[in-house]
């Protein structure tokens, strides 16, 4: 199984990386990181990043699923138009996922014109061009996958890498326990405070 990552200067750190160490170390996955130009790009925090192949040379036969990761470029006009791409593996049925501001891309280019889907705010994402799927969205915390279209909100990458692997068909009680065990932060305590 091959999973696309699409990386872009600026990225969010942890919107992916759970998933790209849990699919590939546990589950056997081959990651490939594809940058707009085949470039390597910095993370917020400073990480440096190698491509392993550029955006356009990404083909939806050679994976089983397109992931966007957000990051601060997709409030900016430096954001890339991924819309080629985006329909090429939807066209293909491959599970095509964005985090935060990478669902601009998936809204912009008419993918969530016709599914259910989240996202950081239904106002993010209705000022966009292009976008007439306001109808579609749910204000949820965690991820959603509608078919084989999963997004989040980037503060939910644990329920985001979930959606993803059990959209690829790698779901299982395991995964499940690895979430929960990931996700269990997050989990009131009987005293009602979070912790």
């Amino acid at each position: 199984m091959r999973l696309a990552i699409v990386l872009c200067e600026g990225f969010a750190d942890w919107e992916c990386a759970l998933l790209m160490a849990a699919a590939r170390t546990h589950l056997g996955v081959d990651i490939e990181v594809a940058t707009v130009d085949g470039a390597r790009v910095t993370s917020m925090g400073g990480l440096d990043v190698s491509a392993h192949l550029s955006v356009d040379a990404l083909d939806p036969a050679g994976f089983d699923g397109l992931v966007i990761c957000g990051g601060a470029i997709w409030d900016t006009n430096e954001a890339p138009d991924l819309s080629s791409t985006i329909r090429a593996f939807d066209r293909n049925k491959r599970v095509v996922a964005a985090i935060c501001g990478g669902v601009h891309a998936l809204a912009t280019c008419g993918l969530l014109d016709r599914v259910d889907h989240t996202g950081n705010s239904a106002e993010s994402l209705a000022a966009l061009t292009g976008y007439h799927g306001a109808s579609h969205y749910r204000d949820q915390p965690q991820a959603m996958r509608s078919g084989h279209v999963v997004t989040a909100a980037g503060t939910a990458p644990i329920s985001f890498s979930g959606e993803i692997l059990h959209g690829l068909g790698l779901g299982s009680p395991e995964l499940d326990g690895f979430l929960a065990l990931y996700g269990r932060e997050h989990r009131p305590d009987d005293s009602g405070s979070i912790g």
